[in-house]
């Protein structure tokens, strides 16, 4: 299998936050078909309009060769086909391959002789081959790595970043064979100016990509437990964490609420497959339940304060300041932010979120809340600094109380954007 950019004619599936960038980038050596099931979404890009706002518009409509549909028979032409589409977790965190397995049928219903799929899905180990590859054989009737063939190189995006792209972050590539290997690792190679890892095996590569935001998950359930010990001993986290920063090969991590569509998920699909083969994860779950109670954590540590400085909690209200799962993107999958909102009004409190950054009907599609387009002056019993938004970042402390009660109120900041004194809880 040799690369020869003239032949090479790529559609990607799924048009989010990982295939959109990626089928901009191809579409600057080679001819791509974006395939998204959301005519909404495929008309605004077609407008020359990305509402996730990780391609610029001016570079959208300069993408000549970058065709975006919502119907299958415009993907005939491909032979290159690369699935993005999303890899959730089901109510009961369990891994909900539904959506990449619904793109997997669209491809092979006109997958040809020759054809390569590349998987970019996070997914557990030996996914790709258990469950995508068969499907692929028995929808397309072709025999796989010998009439097709398979690649998995894991997405490294990362919402909102402008200085780590596609093109900057080394991408890991692998095949189902040695020759498909070489030609999915020159293809990526094309457009990713930090070059390659070539991975043994697709099940090495799945697995690197699961355990990348698993380290993370655990590092970070490290330091919220640090901050919950800290919290009773009266000490401020953040200068603790400063004074151990000062060591060479201490990490970096803060305390916080774990979110996303990558760190606060694809942990559950590393321990779906451990407990598949008989061995249950430890330090792994324990992170996560840690992590997934951060929200509530925080919820009744604003209560307690109120209560500690007799503001009434019948009636009260509370204002929180963002509401996507990380900072400057409009990206609200899996944001735990909605966790404190949701134990807030258990409490019977009436909670206003403010976000400048999202989509209003998508908030209230997803997670049933409506953001107030501005807070209320003197309104609120309790603010809650939830993200780092650079909007909130510029706002003086003076600019924050001001939406608090005139005769008392809480102020929780999360992400420690006040100064010390001005805040009166911190994580």
């Amino acid at each position: 299998m040799k690369l020869q950019s003239e032949d090479i004619h790529i559609g990607v599936v799924g048009l989010g936050y990982v295939g959109l960038p990626l089928a901009v980038c191809f579409s600057k050596q080679f001819d791509v078909v974006g395939f998204d099931i959301n005519p909404t979404r495929v008309q605004e890009l077609r407008n020359g309009h990305d509402r996730t706002l990780e391609v610029a518009d001016d570079e959208l409509t300069q993408a000549a060769s970058f065709h975006p549909t919502t119907a299958v028979e415009d993907l005939q032409g491909v032979n290159v086909y690369i699935v993005t589409t999303p890899t959730p977790i089901d109510e009961h965190k369990q891994p909900d391959l539904r959506p990449v397995l619904s793109a997997t049928r669209t491809v092979a219903g006109v997958l040809s002789v020759g054809d390569v799929v590349i998987y970019e899905s996070t997914v557990y180990p030996g996914a790709t081959e258990e469950e995508c590859v068969p499907l692929l054989e028995q929808l397309s009737g072709l025999t796989f790595n010998k009439d097709f063939y398979v690649g998995y190189s894991p997405e490294r995006i990362n919402p909102g970043d402008r200085v780590h792209r596609l093109e900057t972050i080394v991408k890991v590539t692998s095949g189902s064979t040695p020759a498909a290997a070489e030609f999915v690792d020159d293809l990526y190679r094309t457009v990713v100016t930090a070059g390659t890892h070539l991975a043994p095996s697709i099940r090495v590569a799945e697995a690197a990509k699961v355990i990348e935001n698993t380290q993370r998950d655990v590092n970070i359930a490290l330091v919220n437990e640090l901050a919950l010990v800290f919290g009773r001993l009266g000490i401020d986290t953040l200068d603790v964490l400063e004074a151990a920063g000062t060591k060479w090969n201490f990490l970096p991590f803060r305390p916080g609420l774990v979110g996303g569509h990558c760190i606060g998920v694809d942990p559950y699909y590393l321990t779906h497959k451990a407990q598949a083969v008989g061995y249950h994860p430890e330090l792994i779950l324990a992170g996560r339940r840690l992590n997934d109670a951060m929200g509530s954590f925080v919820a009744s540590q604003l209560i307690k304060k109120m209560t500690q400085k007799a503001i009434p909690l019948s009636g009260a209200r509370v204002l929180v300041l963002g509401l996507t799962f990380k900072e400057n993107t409009p990206d609200l999958r899996n944001t735990r932010v909605v966790d404190i909102v949701d134990e807030l009004k258990q409490y019977g409190i009436d909670v206003d979120v403010f976000d400048p950054w999202v989509d209003k009907a998508e908030a209230r599609r997803e997670y049933g809340i409506d953001p107030v387009d501005l807070p209320e002056q003197g309104a609120y019993a309790g603010i809650v600094v939830a993200v780092a938004h650079r909007q909130f970042a510029a706002l003086s402390a003076e600019e924050v109380r001001a939406w608090g009660l005139q005769s008392d109120s809480v102020i929780y900041d999360l992400k420690s954007l006040l100064p010390r004194d001005a805040s009166d809880l911190r994580l």
